[in-house]
């Protein structure tokens, strides 16, 4: 799930049938990829908003 979600993240152009297979076999229900996906899809979605924007980290947040 882990690998699936930041391949998505970094190419989202390089996913295929086979990413979304190997989660099936590893017992994700099609919800459960579905869930990764938009979830992946949302922070990649908030983050490209608030660095556009220039937001920067909330104090206690580490930045490291």
């Amino acid at each position: 799930m882990v690998a699936f979600a930041v391949k998505l993240t970094r190419t989202p152009s390089d996913m295929c049938d086979s990413d979304v297979e190997e989660l099936r076999a590893a017992g994700f229900s099609d919800r459960d990829i579905l869930d990764i996906v938009e979830v992946a899809a949302y922070y990649a979605y908030a983050n490209r908003i608030a660095d556009g924007l220039g937001i920067d980290l909330e104090p206690w947040i580490p930045d490291d």
